[in-house]
């Protein structure tokens, strides 16, 4: 009986977990510490101006951040309103900053239960499970450090997660019906694409699959599926193409950013950005904390997904003198890389197993070619932008392609549960063991209300 219920009382414990972590962290940390924090407090500040009145969006005078779409900004951008409304102040737009990024923590962590559970719906259609309860998936999920970090800041990934455990529901659903058309899908597709598009710029490498399915899938849905994605692009494009275009208007490009880039070359980086020496190795093990990691791809994105390299969140970097246990962070992140292992091995062979079991899936093809479009049109954009440090090397900026990856090694790992309940259950103890051990790496080290 305990071999049959030991996956339900993991799931109530995590469910439990993670409750904590996101309660504890709306008390602990404020979004203006976060990855040009101050910036993304200025473009809401810019926005909340002219609300309610029209949508006036920054230049980049306002903000080096103008070059984000808008829809992460208009929760804090409203609150900034409410608030300016209710209290008196010399400065509403600094007094209102600590509210209205405790509201949009808030509201950043309802949206982060709800991509859970819509994953989970998606988990359960797909799996013909008779119930949401999937332990795999939540703890696999809730293993990757960066989300909590993600959801913490006044930041377009959320979202992104958000509309993409949509744009998975959709897609196992009109499988389901072969792409048959109707308003109602198509609309709501639209709506979905245009949530992306206008969340954040990196939401366009989850449409690269779609259009590689289009053109390339073989088979008797052919021309619906065709249709289908044609139409609802068409709606979104209708619906988000109006910031784009506002970016083209500007500055003569559809896809602006802070820094101006000399074009694509693989000479742009040094060769440790592609392949780290020995020594870097041996600080990804030893103190993968900044700047040990300068410029290399895969250490620095290893050490920020499961850890916090940057020391924005977890490591607070920036203010050692209120910080708890900061010198001994660098150590016990080693600690948590060298557990990790175990875990990135896990879901690179699980997603592999998947893959070959699944393959004739549509939602399948979109997983695997999903996380291969993200991971190398992240690493086009890191090469095309190089930076002596390395700082646009943050695994909170590709959140997505993490997503796609735990739920596509969670589907195998279900499937193991009939196939051998001793090894599910032993792997799930070990990934529970890892997940209590990571615990601190969840948590932000900043003192109770800090604001700075």
């Amino acid at each position: 009986m305990i071999k049959e219920n030991f996956s339900k009382y993991i799931f109530f414990t995590i469910s439990l977990g993670t409750m904590y972590i996101l309660i504890y962290n709306i008390f602990h940390y404020t979004p203006i510490l976060g990855y040009d924090g101050e910036a993304h407090f200025a473009y809401v500040d810019h926005l909340a101006r002219y609300l309610p009145r029209q949508l006036n969006l920054p230049t980049e005078a306002d903000t080096r951040e103008f070059f984000n779409p808008p829809l992460a900004y208009i929760i804090p951008s409203f609150a900034q309103v409410i608030c300016r409304n209710f209290i008196e102040s010399d400065n509403f737009l600094r007094d209102c900053q600590p509210i209205y990024g405790k509201a949009t923590q808030i509201f950043q962590s309802i949206l982060y239960i709800l991509t859970l559970i819509i994953n989970l719906y998606v988990l359960k259609i797909f799996n013909h499970s008779k119930t949401l309860i999937n332990s795999g998936y939540l703890l696999f999920f809730s293993l990757l450090a960066v989300n909590y970090r993600t959801i913490s800041m006044i930041r377009g990934e959320p979202y992104i997660l958000f509309f993409l455990s949509l744009f998975l529901l959709l897609i196992v659903k009109i499988e389901k019906n072969n792409f048959q058309i109707n308003l109602k899908t198509i609309l709501f597709t639209s709506l979905i694409i245009a949530g992306i598009a206008l969340s954040r710029q990196w939401g366009f490498l989850l449409f690269l699959p779609i259009i590689y399915l289009a053109f390339f899938m073989k088979s008797e849905m052919f021309y619906n599926h065709l249709k289908f994605w044609a139409l609802s692009a068409l709606g979104g494009a209708s619906l988000s193409s109006w910031f784009y275009l506002s970016l083209f208007n500007r500055y003569g490009t559809f896809t602006k950013f802070n820094i101006e880039s000399p074009g694509f070359s693989f000479l742009n980086q040094s060769m440790d950005f592609y392949i780290p020496n020995v020594e870097q190795i041996n600080y990804l093990f030893s103190k993968p904390i900044r700047p040990y990691l300068n410029n290399q791809f895969i250490t620095t994105l290893y050490a920020d997904l499961w850890g916090d390299y940057w020391g924005y969140f977890s490591f607070t970097s920036r203010f050692l003198d209120i910080g708890r246990n900061q010198l001994a962070m660098g150590d016990y992140f080693a600690i948590v890389n060298i557990f990790s292992i175990f875990t990135t091995l896990v879901f690179g062979l699980f997603c592999y197993i998947t893959y070959k079991q699944f393959k004739e899936s549509y939602l399948i093809k979109y997983l695997m070619l999903g996380i291969f479009f993200s991971f190398f049109g992240y690493l086009i954009f890191a090469i095309s932008f190089p930076n002596p440090s390395g700082d646009t090397i943050k695994s909170t900026y590709i959140v997505q392609l993490f997503s796609l990856i735990v739920f596509t090694s969670s589907i195998y790992f279900e499937k193991l549960k009939n196939i051998n309940i001793n090894i599910y259950n032993f792997l799930l103890f070990i990934f529970t063991f890892i997940y209590f051990h990571n615990f601190q790496t969840f948590l932000s080290h900043f003192p109770l209300n800090y604001y700075p």
